[in-house]
């Protein structure tokens, strides 16, 4: 029985319809593949989606790809060259401190955009003959009233001086100010950025490409180091930049799911990570963490085979030691993978949220022996 023209057009409509959506949710499936367990690296999707056991460092690669498609959910995009532009460094003021010259200037890290920074550079290598070194991205933890000036001694802060102290152990150390803190306070919006912890990584980059231009600078002998907010900087720049060949990080991180114990409070729109100079985006997996497309451990396997110092002390309270145990733990086996399971290294130091005397002696021993 032929079926009215009505019913049919109907039908017709509902075919292409059931036919769309199927079609918008493989599509969507491909383009956010299901999460896969954050703290078993050793899981990939392969070309047909499917989750498969990582055997080599090519099937690795593929996880790793994913990780940091992740990253971009939540931070935004990684520009292009449509953000380089000349550097166009500024140098506002000098200081001599005897052994090292600390110099204020500024960088033009994209167009409409100039990033203020310490540079401090050994005075023996000032000569004119030639003589380099190795240069550290010095990354300063929160600070409201000085920001990057912290690293160099500046303000009433408790922090220690560490960009001070590299200096005088011979390095290159050039410490940038983070996004909307202090006196920098570029507009996100305006400049296109979707979170504060994306422009930083930039802001970075862009840093060291000016490092990287400067005559006394050892190529491609880059080290990064940061407490608490520098801590988690440093990592998402390197995961991003591997010019980076060693990094530290002090008190930085935990899980995102152990965060504050979980509390949900601290997700709410505005608070904690989900600030606008971090990742506002993080707001959305308010009580769903585990969907959150990238954790700690991820980050840490991102980085291998390069060799990282983990400062957790055993009484931070921003982020839990035993947390950062179980991330370090599930980057072990990526470490293992390439055989280098003695670069990812972990220290709790009997303290709080501090950056001790102790454990800065081991992260300039690291860097003296990895980048000299």
């Amino acid at each position: 029985m032929l079926l009215p023209r009505r019913l049919l057009t109907s039908l017709r409509f509902l075919i292409v319809a059931t036919l769309c959506h199927a079609s918008s949710v493989a599509t969507r499936a491909q383009d956010s593949p299901i999460r896969l367990p954050s703290e078993n690296l050793l899981v990939y999707h392969d070309v047909d989606g499917v989750a498969s056991a990582v055997k080599n460092l090519g099937d690795w690669k593929k996880r790793r790809a994913e990780i940091v498609k992740g990253m971009q959910r939540v931070m935004g995009t990684l520009p292009g060259e449509e953000k380089r532009c000349a550097l166009e460094m500024s140098v506002e003021s000098e200081r001599d401190f005897g052994t090292y010259v600390r110099v204020l200037i500024s960088y033009a890290s994209e167009p409409g955009g100039r990033v203020p920074a310490y540079l401090l550079v050994p005075k023996s290598l000032l000569n004119g003959d030639g003589t380099r070194a190795p240069a550290v991205l010095c990354l300063h933890p929160t600070d409201d009233v000085v920001g990057h000036g912290v690293v160099v001694g500046e303000g009433k802060s408790d922090y220690p001086a560490y960009g001070n102290e590299l200096a005088e152990h011979g390095f290159v150390v050039l410490a940038p100010s983070y996004p909307r803190l202090a006196r920098y306070q570029p507009d996100l919006d305006a400049l296109g950025w979707k979170s504060g912890t994306l422009k930083a990584v930039w802001d970075n980059m862009r840093g060291l490409d000016l490092l990287a231009s400067l005559p006394y600078v050892t190529p491609g002998r880059f080290g990064a180091i940061g407490h608490s907010l520098g801590g988690h900087n440093a990592i998402f720049t390197s995961v991003f930049e591997d010019r980076v060949k060693v990094v530290v990080t002090s008190c930085g991180f935990d899980s995102f799911r152990d965060y504050y114990g979980g509390a949900d409070v601290v997700w709410q729109a505005g608070k904690g990570w989900t600030q606008n100079r971090y990742m506002p985006r993080l707001a959305e997996y308010r009580g769903r963490l585990g969907a959150i497309p990238f954790d700690f451990g991820e980050l840490l396997g991102s980085l291998a085979p390069r060799p990282i110092l983990v400062i957790a002390p055993l009484h931070d309270s921003n982020f839990q030691a035993q947390s950062v145990d179980r991330m370090i733990a599930a980057a072990r086996p990526i470490y293992a993978l390439f055989d280098r399971p003695a670069s990812l290294k972990v220290e709790h130091p009997d303290c709080g949220h501090e950056f001790n005397k102790a454990m800065r002696d081991k992260a300039y021993s690291l860097f003296e022996e990895q980048l000299r």
